[in-house]
């Protein structure tokens, strides 16, 4: 595998694919760069080399061509800033052959959002909602088809391809998957960030010093499942929390109260309890919980059993025999991944659970544990308690994330890898 340390950029275009989804707020000011700055590294390798950058990005979900609340135009301003050179724009990226053509060593062009065209993620858009099977066949072959010729075009601006952006990795678009074909195995790489990703999920999949332990927050069963049945073959001690818990706790009979649950999976919830305990697996379960009377962060509190939620009361965050417990699994632990928080870290008053995880695993990391923190709202958290830099690693990557704990070969990586 082609390694960016090992590649000379100098006198070379490179095709760089990025993740610079970043948060916007209503007046179009970034609220958080963090995916800017962790792809600066690359960025800076390649301009110091005297290669020149086109940087490709895609942001939001953008439902018409082109729409400007989602252009990049946005964000040119600072990422010009955070590179320390003054960043050109491409305002179509299917029109940037002049542009392309007149960078000159050390200089960077930044492609409008790629999302602006269909054939980018390759779905149809624009039809009628009345639309016949025929029509939306006839439409997803267009765009198919048309792909092709879009994908060849971004690749025709480049000598070497470059994929940074672990957040779209596990999608099979143009310019994460699709792209890498037209460049031959010594011109195609990950940048450092990617590279960075791909090692820390290796690490914690097939390089374990064990004890390894897990802790899966989020309030669906049913959308972490997979992730659950992969990990039991591979963890010493499952460690469940979120709103995840009150369907555990409901199926083995316990009073919930209002508290979020799944009334449809508790079958699932018996039986990932079942397999956890002929796998020799530690399941481990809140055993208190602090209770609310509304969903609210100045509501009324009680800490109880977390199978005695009293009728409208709802549990927004473990309580503190839970916190004693978790910590105590994590602090004995070699490897560990969190993946989601214990409540409702948002408010204020509902922290201390996922606060607790993230300071038991911060001593366990002292302590010579490696530690992985991916998913949003985990990486929400570890930023929020200002312990960030006192983990292992903190994954850009969510749904990558995940697809890649579960087993998946990802297809941002395997095209790079082929």
């Amino acid at each position: 595998m082609q390694t960016i340390d090992k590649f000379n950029f100098a006198g070379k275009k490179a095709f760089v694919r990025v993740d610079f989804n970043v948060p916007l707020d209503e007046n179009f000011n970034i609220t958080d760069d963090t995916r800017i700055r962790a792809a600066l590294p690359t960025l800076k390798k390649i301009l110091a080399d005297g290669g020149m950058l086109i940087i490709a990005s895609h942001m939001g979900r953008p439902k018409k061509n082109p729409d400007p609340k989602y252009s990049l135009k946005h964000i040119l301003a600072h990422v010009s800033e955070k590179l320390g050179v003054d960043v050109k724009f491409a305002d179509d990226c299917m029109k940037a052959d002049a542009q392309v053509a007149a960078l000159k060593p050390g200089e960077a062009l930044l492609l409008e959002n790629l999302r602006f065209y269909a054939e980018e993620e390759g779905k149809p858009r624009g039809l009628a909602e009345d639309a016949t099977d025929e029509e939306k066949a006839a439409a997803k072959k267009a765009v198919k088809e048309s792909q092709k010729e879009f994908t060849k075009k971004l690749a025709s601006y480049a000598d070497c391809y470059v994929n940074d952006a672990f957040g779209t990795a596990h999608r099979a678009h143009a310019s994460t998957a699709l792209i890498a074909k037209y460049f031959d195995a010594d011109n195609k790489m990950f940048g450092y960030l990617m590279e960075k990703e791909v090692k820390a999920v290796d690490k914690v999949l097939n390089d374990i010093k064990r004890p390894f332990t897990a802790i899966m927050g989020g309030s669906k069963v049913s959308s972490k499942i997979e992730i659950i049945e992969n990990l039991l073959s591979k963890v010493d001690n499952l460690i469940i929390a979120g709103g995840m818990t009150y369907t555990f706790t409901k199926a083995m009979g316990g009073k919930i109260g209002i508290s979020i649950c799944e009334d449809d999976k508790l079958d699932l919830a018996l039986d990932l309890m079942k397999k956890a305990k002929e796998k020799g697996v530690n399941l481990v379960l809140a055993v208190d919980a602090k209770a609310a009377d509304s969903f609210s962060n100045d509501a009324n509190t009680q800490i109880v059993p977390v199978n005695e939620i009293p009728d409208g009361w709802e549990g927004l965050d473990i309580g503190p025999k839970s916190m004693e417990i978790f910590a105590d699994v994590i602090k004995n632990s070699k490897t560990i991944l969190w993946n989601g928080p214990t409540g409702v870290f948002e408010f204020d008053n509902f922290t201390d659970g996922s606060r607790a995880v993230g300071n038991a695993i911060v001593e366990a990391t002292k302590n010579g544990a490696f530690s992985l923190v991916g998913g949003g709202d985990s990486v929400a958290c570890v930023n929020k308690f200002g312990i960030a830099d006192k983990v292992s690693y903190v994954s850009t990557g969510g749904g990558a994330l995940l697809e890649a704990i579960e087993g998946k070969l990802l297809p941002g990586i395997a095209a790079i890898q082929e």
